[in-house]
């Protein structure tokens, strides 16, 4: 096989050998011919059905030769396909080529089919000098040559599969809120300051002033709500200046949130987050089998939707309690605080006793969230965290609707009601009792695959020290 980086891009530069070394008037695929392109997963049903010729254009994703014949598996964004030519295929790995030929059943290539090529067009020719072999494992490759050579890497159909399973997710998640009659909203990114109380942001310039990143579209979600929209939802980035540099957290990421009106506590918001991620888990198990599929060694699988509801509500001084137990018969260390530890350690017991590593902890201590969050008890909130495959996942709560209680409570944070008014002013002309929370988008791609760094989830990561591609 030629691998040469100079050869010419055009569909003039035809190899001398096989099918491809033939006259390019007679062998190359014509378009006027009007074949039908269809995708390589097309292809075993019209070899089944014996339709005639079909024409298909993809990446050349590996090339074996036996003598005569070249065996090409070509890739398009369906997947593989087995191309048998006459000859060498004397184009690099990565060009991309346009092929025609007929259709033919061999159980022994991908899918069940192949393609006897009659003619070929060279597209664009890739050069000799790959980075690395983007048809190996990626484990074989490496996660920063992975990161740093993005678009090359998404050629691999297991790395591509991660997004695929991302998109079910996205998709899922709106159109389960859109049948429960959720208003989807887009917000701006850009904010005067932290909706959260915390010092955590970004700083960007904005004409003469300065402004963030948002950490969250809470302020907006709460201002739909008492607009009267009651229910909406937004799937857009979120920005954290953390400075993490651990396998599950991102500086940007995709964050999935929603809020509604008219509940009572946080128990509310926990069914419907059940009932939204069973629909999310039978989304992704219907559409995304062969995805889930190519993860297995990883451990990927997706919980059945119907265990979902029999994951446990568990109290945070509980949950600490269940943490040290768990922690306890693996002679581990003492734990204070709902920690990655405690995490995995809650999420075992929760797998072990229901059957799903599911679990969500609620009733957290006013110190550990936000200003807006609804008391409850002597110091407790209504509030919430879901915790899937030992990670934190989720997030959310009750917030507090009540003017003059935010205004008094502001103090207790460190907050002047002065530097708060745009957020007061939300509820001085009447607001429902509401709340929300938030799933992370590519830490729940991260556990439904078992990926073993929430980088891999992302298309584009963002943290301490990556802000390229």
């Amino acid at each position: 096989m030629a691998n040469t980086a100079n050869r010419r891009k055009s569909s003039a530069a035809v190899p001398k050998s096989g099918v491809a070394g033939a006259s390019l008037e007679k062998k190359a695929v014509t378009r006027e011919n009007k074949r039908m392109r269809v995708l390589a997963k097309d292809l075993s049903r019209l070899a089944a059905e014996n339709t005639g010729e079909a024409e298909l254009c993809g990446w050349i994703h590996r090339i074996r030769e036996f003598g005569a014949v070249s065996f090409v598996i070509l890739r398009d964004r369906s997947g593989l396909v087995q191309l048998v030519l006459n000859g060498k295929c004397e184009y690099p790995l990565e060009s991309v080529i346009r092929v025609a030929g007929e259709p033919a059943v061999n159980e022994k290539a991908p899918g069940g089919a192949e393609l006897r090529v009659s003619g070929i067009d060279l597209l664009s020719m890739a050069s000799g000098d790959l980075p690395y072999q983007v048809n190996a494992d990626p484990v074989k490759i490496g996660l920063e040559a992975i990161l740093d050579n993005r678009a090359l890497s998404l050629r691999n159909p297991k790395i591509r599969s991660i997004f695929k399973v991302q998109s079910t997710i996205i998709n899922a998640f709106g159109e389960y809120l859109r049948s429960q009659d959720f208003t989807e909203i887009k917000t701006s990114k850009l904010v005067a300051g932290s909706t959260e109380g915390g010092t955590e942001l970004f700083q960007v310039d904005y004409f003469d002033t300065k402004v963030c990143l948002a950490q969250s579209p809470q302020q907006y979600k709460q201002m739909m709500v008492a607009s009267g929209m009651e229910r909406v939802f937004e799937i857009a980035p979120a920005y954290r200046a953390e400075k993490h540099d651990t396998p599950r957290h991102l500086n940007e990421y995709v964050s999935m949130d929603l809020e509604l009106g008219f509940i009572e506590s946080e128990i509310d918001l926990i069914n419907l987050e059940k009932k939204l991620l069973a629909y999310i888990f039978e989304q992704t198990a219907a559409k995304n089998a062969a995805d889930i599929e190519a993860w297995k060694d990883k451990g990927a699988s997706v919980p059945d939707p119907a265990s979902v509801f029999n994951a446990p509500t568990v109290p945070y001084e509980e949950a600490i309690k269940l943490a040290n137990e768990e922690s306890a018969k693996k002679k581990g260390p003492r734990i204070f605080d709902i920690n990655p530890e405690a995490e995995r350690y809650i999420s075992a017991w929760a797998e072990r006793e229901t059957g799903i590593p599911l679990v969500f902890v609620n009733d957290f201590p006013r110190r550990h969230r936000p200003f807006y969050t609804y008391p409850q008890g002597v110091s407790g909130t209504m509030s919430f965290d879901a915790i899937f495959r030992g990670l934190e996942i989720t997030t959310g709560g009750r917030r507090q609707h009540d003017y003059n209680e935010l205004s008094q409570i502001l103090p207790r944070f460190g907050l002047k009601k002065e530097n708060m008014e745009g957020y007061l002013s939300i509820f001085k002309y009447g607001c429902p009792p509401h709340g929300g929370f938030a799933i992370g988008c590519e830490r729940l791609t991260q556990k439904l695959l078992g990926l073993s760094n929430v980088k891999e989830a992302s298309l584009f990561p963002r943290d301490r020290k990556r802000v390229f591609p």
